[in-house]
């Protein structure tokens, strides 16, 4: 609900704080007065095409400030926006507009863009008049109205849609991918056949490369172990010389003490020496060069990085990209059992999807009937006793056909005897067409809409019985929503909870928009002037109090 608007420098409207309530608000003025300035400004603040034009004559800039109770569609609009709306805060729209042409914006302080505000408002406020071009004018809305008025379940086409393209995509990939593949096949065959017949394993190189390094280095240590070996354990080594030496110290052992100790050294000499022997022997057999295994090695390893390089992978990527092409063959092999089942898919959502594109065509057309029914018993009172209203259902070409099923929606009008139906903003005329939103709004009223609701000047061209009528509407519209309500009809003021009086004052040099709230006395004053015109009568107050008293 809109609680309150604060106007700086826009037009002639120099500064203005305006707070509203709950039911229906009557703005009432004489002509030219500056009502349609104080709809600009709210526009303004709902992201309306910024016209350096509202800039007041000599002011730098122009600001609107509009404060809303908490609404929980537009607070969770604001919260996917990453704007934070604290629990119980208001929503303070406001927009600045320099005189050069640039403008910002803000909601609750933060910086929001024009076309955020646009969506914002459209969850605040609907703003009803000759020249909207959105709310109950625009066929693009109509869908969702009748939608909301059966109480359609449209979930579930979405699901069903949803569904459906997911297969379809899923057929399309597999199609291209098959195709892709078709034309690879001898490619694939190929290569397949050569890294089978390679069988590269992983880790397989850096197992070659180290056998390879360590032969090389075996080749240039061979006779250099060799050499050793002999030093160690020749006729005239190490080895045998301590060993006979040993022999010897053994028989002469006990004569002296030290002796036995020097035979004790040598005992601890020939084990290490004879352990040093088997090391240095099983470090040549490991290092041990066999000329045709270093060429079996280096070849098998030079194969396996050409390989990766003709297929751009890393030599242990081999086995991998092995299993990779072999399945892609596999696949091609049974493609056509793989799109058999893709199309398979493909049709059971299609079915899912057109049946309940079906219940939701049959549930829009019996709702429309009931909606039609409800606006043709609201126009005779509006006096359109002669215009005909429908809400046609007709089928979408299959390229439209989209989650919200396959129907076009729109709302259609004919205001004569004989004549055709059609668009509801290109056949109904200015008053006409004020009328008819406001018969269509009493029929939606249960199916809720914005918080607030404001009606330009619905009353334009009738009076009496017509302009009771309205009042009545909108009266009761008020019940469910906040309702403003531009009037130059006594009937309907009356009506109203509350009324503002839009005056223009001017010292001459320069013209000033003022609004106020009219109390009890000022309202039936204000009542009796738009029933008599310039002269305010006895009999147009009296008039005036039993309007204001219901009679």
């Amino acid at each position: 609900m809109l609680t309150g608007l604060s106007i700086r420098d826009v037009v002639i409207i120099e500064a203005l704080d305006l707070d509203f309530t709950p039911g229906l608000g009557a703005l009432t003025g004489e002509t030219g007065a500056g009502k349609s300035i104080l709809l600009d400004s709210l526009g303004l603040a709902l992201g309306q095409r910024a016209d350096s034009g509202l800039v007041r004559h000599g002011a730098e800039r122009a600001m609107v400030t509009a404060t809303f109770d908490l609404v929980p569609a537009a607070t969770a609009y604001l919260a996917d926006s990453d704007i934070t709306v604290d629990p119980g805060e208001p929503i303070i729209v406001k927009r600045i507009l320099r005189a050069d042409g640039g403008s910002r914006a803000t909601v609750n302080d933060q910086p929001a863009s024009v076309a955020l505000l646009r969506e914002l408002g459209t969850m605040l406020v609907e703003i009803h008049g000759q020249h909207d071009d959105r709310g109950l004018i625009n066929p693009r809305g109509h869908r969702a109205l009748l939608d909301a008025f059966a109480r359609a379940d449209t979930a579930a086409v979405t699901r069903a849609h949803r569904d459906w393209r997911s297969a379809a995509e899923a057929l399309e990939t597999a199609q291209a991918e098959l195709e892709t593949a078709e034309r690879d096949r001898e490619w694939l065959e190929h290569a397949v056949a050569e890294l089978t017949g390679f069988g590269a394993e992983p880790g397989e190189e850096e197992t070659l490369a180290e056998e390879r390094t360590t032969m090389q280095r075996g080749a240039k240590l061979g006779q250099d172990l060799a050499d050793i070996k002999t030093l160690l354990d020749g006729p005239d080594g190490a080895l045998p010389a301590l060993r006979q030496a040993t022999r010897r110290l053994e028989r002469l052992s006990d004569d002296h003490e030290a002796l036995a100790a020097t035979l004790t050294a040598l005992d601890r000499a020939l084990i290490e020496a004879s352990e040093g022997e088997d090391h240095l022997a099983r470090a040549a057999q490991a290092m041990a060069y066999d000329p045709d295994r270093l060429e079996r090695v280096e070849t098998r390893l030079f194969d396996l990085r050409a390989l990766a390089r003709k297929h751009r992978v890393q030599p242990d990527e081999l086995p991998a990209l092995t299993e990779e092409l072999s399945a892609r063959l596999s696949r091609i092999e049974a493609g056509g059992e793989g799109i058999a089942a893709f199309e398979k898919a493909l049709a059971e959502t299609a079915r899912a999807y057109t049946e309940a594109a079906d219940a939701l065509t049959a549930t829009r057309c019996e709702a429309a009937l009931r909606l039609d029914a409800a606006v043709m018993a609201e126009l005779a009172p509006l006096k359109l006793d002669a215009a005909r209203f429908r809400t046609a259902v007709e089928p979408l070409p299959e390229s439209q056909w989209g989650p919200h099923g396959r129907d076009r929606v729109e709302f259609e009008v004919s205001t004569n005897p004989g004549a055709p139906f059609g668009p509801l903003v290109k056949i109904a005329s200015g008053g006409e067409l004020s009328r008819f939103i406001l018969a269509l709004k009493v029929a939606l009223a249960e199916e809720g809409g914005a918080a607030t609701m404001i009606f330009d000047e619905i009353d334009r061209g009738v009076g009496g019985a017509v302009a009771s009528a309205i009042g009545d509407r909108l009266a009761r519209l008020a019940r469910k929503a906040q309702l403003l309500v531009v009037t130059h009809s006594p009937q309907v003021a009356a009506r109203a909870d509350r009324q503002w009086l839009i005056a223009k004052s001017s010292d001459g040099q320069v013209s000033r928009t003022g609004v106020r709230p009219l109390d009890a006395g000022e309202r039936r004053e204000e009542i009796a002037r738009m029933l008599s015109g310039a002269e305010v009568t006895d009999e147009a107050r009296a008039q005036a109090a039993r309007l204001l008293a219901g009679g």
